[in-house]
């Protein structure tokens, strides 16, 4: 039974963790998983990944955002995802299309009728069943992502570098995204603990796979 989860979320949300909690979980119970992130998961996502965000690129510009996060998105799609769904897996991601929207579309303020043409094209029109978002406040997510640098279990990043304003914009959107589509979304509050919070996401799969 394939199933395509994404998580999204602001910086400092707490996705990778919970990605990690939730493919351990689905793996214990038997299901074929398969873990990835954006932008990567692939050779050529991974050498892309590293010009989107390395910090000495400071000048680039929106626009070339959007085709390097698409370009990489193809290619992981064709590549990864859309093989390992139709073998009947479960994909489980860390940032699928809905990101372009929130930072490029919301927090660059860039069409986003536009973004969503390039997204569906880029996806050849797959979208998750499922998208967890986990909303935390900027600040708090910020200094969460600055603490962790500190402890060497991660580093800051171009994006992360940008305005408060813009990443409030960017949750924003994300919110703005959710509330579009609640079949798809669920929104969880990323500021409680870990535990309680894979928890409410075990459930809220268990959901999913016992109605499919």
């Amino acid at each position: 039974m394939p199933l395509f989860i994404t998580f999204e979320g602001p910086e400092g949300s707490g996705k990778s963790t919970q990605v990690r909690f939730l493919v351990e979980w689905l793996k214990e119970r038997g299901f074929s998983v398969l873990s990835t992130r954006e932008p990567g998961g692939t050779a050529i996502g991974n050498a892309v990944r590293q010009v989107l965000l390395d910090v000495q690129h400071a000048g680039m510009r929106p626009r070339t955002e959007v085709f390097l996060f698409s370009a990489a998105r193809a290619q992981l799609v064709d590549e990864v995802i859309r093989p390992f769904l139709e073998r009947g897996g479960v994909v489980v991601s860390d940032r699928y299309a809905d990101s372009t929207l929130a930072y490029q579309g919301y927090g660059h303020g860039m069409d986003l009728g536009m973004l969503r043409r390039i997204s569906e094209f880029a996806t050849g029109g797959l979208w998750p069943d499922l998208t967890i978002y986990l909303d935390v406040p900027v600040e708090e997510g910020l200094r969460r992502k600055r603490k962790a640098n500190i402890r060497g279990e991660g580093e800051l990043n171009r994006l992360d570098m940008a305005d408060v304003e813009f990443h409030r914009r960017v949750r924003n959107g994300y919110l703005a995204l959710a509330e579009s589509d609640p079949a798809r979304w669920r929104v969880l509050d990323g500021t409680k603990p870990a535990d309680s919070l894979r928890d409410e996401i075990e459930k809220v799969v268990s959901e999913m796979l016992f109605r499919r």
